[in-house]
């Protein structure tokens, strides 16, 4: 197993990649990291990462694995289809894997989320409709909602 990674420039700050063979592993906001030599795997991430801030894409095509329990997983393959442009909570995610009783236990997955972005987790606010937690900063999150909002809506902003 071949692991690489790279950092990479967007609009929010230096993005860290990681990736184990073809398989993009993590992808996170780290001001601190050196850059080095990057694989095909996290070129093609990189490529794919500007082509959603340019707004020319809205689904990633990238192979994507990350470790966590069944649980994690099922939230993390959840978020997945929560379209771009749109947001959900806590609660309707919850009620998306079947189990309205897990609201906190989905927030503490979403939270463990290791690839930021491409798994959206950034998509999920509070049931009252405001941003809440976000490990990237919530000025993040609010960028990156209102981001997809402009190109899938036309919309400037959604929260003040």
């Amino acid at each position: 197993m071949q692991t690489s990674y790279c950092v990479h420039p967007s609009p929010l700050g230096n993005l860290f990649i990681s990736a184990e063979d073809d398989y993009i592993t993590a992808v996170s906001f780290n001001e601190s990291m050196v850059d080095v030599t990057p694989s095909p795997a996290t070129r093609k991430c990189c490529e794919q990462l500007d082509e959603y801030f340019s707004g020319n894409r809205r689904i990633f095509e990238l192979e994507l694995v990350q470790k966590g329990t069944d649980f994690q997983q099922m939230v993390w393959t959840n978020l997945m289809n929560i379209p771009y442009g749109k947001t959900a909570s806590y609660n309707q995610l919850s009620q998306m894997i079947g189990n309205v009783k897990a609201i906190r236990a989905v927030g503490h997955a979403n939270g463990k989320n290791n690839i930021a972005i491409i798994v959206p987790c950034h998509r999920i606010i509070g049931s009252n409709g405001n941003l809440v937690g976000y490990a990237g900063k919530l000025w993040r999150k609010k960028w990156l909602l209102e981001h997809e909002s402009k190109w899938a809506h036309g919309l400037q902003t959604l929260f003040s």
